[in-house]
């Protein structure tokens, strides 16, 4: 029998962007809710690059689809940073899976790490850079940007944030 997720995904048909993370963090695991952490960045860049009206909290993450965004993991089984994923976390196939099953406009990866195991195992791409990416996944453009994790914020800058919103907003 599979696990249950560690935190559900927020995926519905018609999404402009759906955020991918690497895992639930600790924080996030223990409190039932996306990006829970006291130093994560996420809810206030949403707010603050103008791709939620309001300062959302992390328990209403179940909103998000309201503007157009939806949530889900690399490793949808483990939680915790990064460094401490157990070996076979990651699942690529099942994230490739979930995205054409819902297809958003734009999937965007909080972080490298996501990225680089996604776009390796679906395009042999080994160092993505920041921003859009050349490749695509069927008709969903890549986006890659800094992680807002705490644990990240010697990586962090908002203008790929703020480049993915004007992307979106263009349209």
């Amino acid at each position: 029998m599979t696990p249950s997720p560690v935190l559900p995904d927020v995926l519905v048909p018609g999404l402009d962007i759906v955020f991918c993370g690497s895992a639930a963090s600790a924080a996030s695991a223990r409190l039932g809710a996306y990006y829970a952490g006291p130093g994560n960045k996420f809810w206030r860049t949403l707010h603050a690059v103008g791709l939620t009206p309001e300062l959302l909290p992390p328990a209403d993450f179940q909103r998000l689809p309201d503007f157009g965004i939806g949530l889900t993991d690399m490793a949808k089984h483990a939680s915790g940073g990064d460094a401490g994923l157990p070996a076979g976390a990651d699942d690529p196939g099942g994230l490739r899976a979930r995205i054409e099953t819902c297809p958003p406009r734009i999937l965007a990866f909080n972080g490298k790490r996501a990225a680089q195991v996604a776009l390796a195992a679906w395009f042999g791409a080994r160092h993505p850079g920041y921003g859009a990416q050349d490749h695509r996944l069927g008709a969903c453009a890549i986006h890659v940007l800094p992680s807002t994790s705490g644990a990240a914020s010697g990586f962090w800058s908002i203008a790929p944030w703020q480049a993915l919103a004007r992307t979106v907003n263009a349209d």
